[in-house]
């Protein structure tokens, strides 16, 4: 029976938001933690690019169904559901309820489905590719699910560069892994398994850390009453069980294997607060974010925990990969 009290990777997730909440990196801390997130995701994808076969990375990338099922779960259903709960307005009020709704409507993250379909044993190419594709897509479809279900029509701004930026820290140390990997093979088993399992989890804790430590500085937790956080983590527990859910039944009924359940599970459940921040400054003109990413920050952290919890059961009945 797995333990959340003793997975290593929910261990650090927990104590790395303790730690934002008690001790908030600032300043020039705050920004070292930033260039060491950078780098640890930069090296996680080379890792990734050099225990792939090119072969197996072109297959994730043919693989079609997949990519267009996660999309699909990630703009369609989760801005769907969103719009459904507009009701709860009348319970929290319209702001905290935009949170709520912002938060479904931002992309999948990036490090943490690729490194929990890696931890579950399934389709990590696939999910490289899906986490890539869904941050692309997301600079455009974002804005876009803002405009039409916030009303948000003005001040909304698409910076070009987010395509650099997803280019230079994600696809080019995957592909440099790949060359690597083709020029001395012994590199792809050097990133083996063990050599990827605590970059995976060390990227996950810095960004945790990292996010949770800009709402301490911004002082967002101070602006939500203690019921709405609780009103807030009971719906995220809910949502992200039900997602869980249909992302496992969808792919089953259409014949999927099992490495590609695992990455529709791992990628089309997760919301990106590393991407989801930034987008919101750029989304709404550089304004004071305040309770709006608060939803954002508790789905992000409570997704993180019931995934891993997940991938770490899925991980003991798989068989090892060859």
């Amino acid at each position: 029976m797995f333990s959340f009290a003793k997975d290593p990777l929910i261990q650090g997730i927990v104590a790395a938001a303790v730690l934002a909440i008690l001790l908030p990196a600032r300043g020039g801390c705050a920004e070292a933690i930033g260039l060491a997130t950078t780098l640890g995701i930069a090296l996680l994808f080379f890792l990734y690019g050099a225990r792939l076969s090119t072969q197996e990375a072109l297959r994730g990338l043919q693989n079609w169904r997949l990519q267009l099922l996660i999309l699909a779960f990630t703009f369609i259903a989760y801005p769907l559901i969103g719009a459904a709960l507009r009701p709860t307005t009348a319970l929290i009020g319209t702001e905290l309820y935009h949170g709520i709704l912002y938060a479904l409507l931002v992309p999948s993250t990036v490090q943490s489905c690729v490194a929990l379909t890696g931890v579950a044993r399934g389709n990590v190419a696939g999910a490289i590719v899906a986490a890539s594709v869904s941050s692309i897509v997301g600079v455009v479809a974002t804005p876009a699910l803002v405009m039409l279900l916030m009303g948000q029509g003005e001040g909304i701004r698409i910076d070009a560069s987010v395509f650099g930026s997803v280019a230079l820290q994600l696809l080019l140390p995957f592909a440099l892994g790949q060359l690597a990997r083709n020029i001395a093979p012994r590199v792809g088993d050097m990133a083996g398994r063990k050599g990827t399992k605590l970059v995976d989890r060390i990227s996950i804790w810095l960004v945790v850390y990292a996010a949770f430590s800009k709402g301490m500085v911004a002082g967002v937790w101070s602006q939500v009453a203690v019921w709405e956080i609780g009103f807030l983590i009971a719906l995220t527990v809910f949502l992200v069980a039900a997602m869980l859910w249909m992302t496992r039944a969808v792919p089953r009924a259409l014949g999927f294997g099992y490495g590609d359940q695992v990455a529709v599970q791992m990628c089309g459940t997760q919301k990106s607060l590393a991407a989801g921040l930034p987008m919101a400054s750029v989304i709404f003109g550089g304004a004071t974010l305040g309770i709006l990413i608060v939803p954002l920050m508790i789905y992000h952290m409570a997704q993180l925990i019931i995934c891993s919890g997940l991938a770490a059961r899925y991980a003991q009945r798989a068989e090892p990969e060859s």
